[in-house]
């Protein structure tokens, strides 16, 4: 019994070491590329919908479109949330406010709930700038 006491006020009083990394996983496995690949999914799913007088075609590919879009706000979240840290926030400060204006472009206000191209344009475009601020932070 006493062995296992001092084992544990052993542990208990041990030195601890403060550990910190930029990401969950070593750096590499984040990418803005895809949110971008299903954004052109998007944007191509919508063209051939407007293409297609089948309503069974179009029906479906409504579906797809807006299984995509969850897929894009998913990948900008993972970023937002796992990639994206303090310093970058503060180093690009409009950083916030790209990802929610592009969640929002793949949500129900955009490529979710409508098959206007330019909503996929503006989409794709805001990616790209959020692209942008990801590889400069690599840079850094």
């Amino acid at each position: 019994m006493f062995s296992r006491l001092t084992a544990r006020l052993g542990t208990a009083f041990a030195p601890t070491v403060e550990v910190s990394a930029h990401c969950d996983l070593p750096c590499g496995v984040y990418d803005p590329a895809q949110a971008r690949i299903e954004a052109e999914s998007i944007k191509a799913v919508i063209a051939k919908a407007l293409d297609s007088d089948d309503p069974d075609f179009r029906t479906r590919a409504i579906l797809i479109k807006e299984q995509r879009s969850e897929l894009v706000k998913h990948h900008l979240w993972v970023l937002w949330t796992d990639y994206f840290k303090p310093p970058h926030f503060e180093a690009y400060p409009q950083l916030h406010t790209l990802v929610n204006e592009a969640t929002k472009l793949a949500g129900a206000t955009g490529t979710k709930g409508t098959l206007d191209p330019a909503k996929a344009d503006e989409l794709l475009a805001k990616i790209d700038e959020i692209a942008e601020i990801f590889w400069a932070t690599k840079k850094a």
